[in-house]
């Protein structure tokens, strides 16, 4: 169990999904994982996807930064959905973190406080 709004959520998960699928081939393997920490749950989205650099990473969250990338089928992202997943995530007292390697895909994870 854990503290947070679920339609927040919610949205924060199938955002992160949906960004995984559009980053990734047909035949790539998306995971979703939850691990245990002592004060929260760790949310996990991990792909073998696209992957991203170094700058195109420090400016995921920031909405002053125009950010447009192309997905496998051409799909169109303004990166809007990561502001807003990080908005969410702060407002239910976790934080969220990216990591990648271009060409060889992207880790999302993201904390939630466990209920008390």
């Amino acid at each position: 169990m854990v503290y947070a709004d679920p339609d927040m959520m919610r949205t924060i998960i199938r955002n992160l999904l949906t960004n995984a699928i559009k980053f990734t081939k047909n035949d790539g393997v998306i995971k979703l994982d939850a691990i245990e920490e002592s004060r929260n749950y760790k949310i996990i989205v991990s792909d073998c996807g696209m992957g991203m650099d170094t700058q195109t990473i420090k400016n995921l969250f920031r909405i002053d930064t125009a950010h447009k990338s192309i997905g496998t089928s051409n799909e169109i992202g303004t990166g809007l959905g990561l502001i807003i997943c990080k908005e969410f995530v702060e407002k239910n007292g976790g934080h969220i973190n990216v990591t990648s390697k271009l060409g060889k895909g992207s880790k999302f994870s993201f904390t939630v406080p466990k209920f008390s």
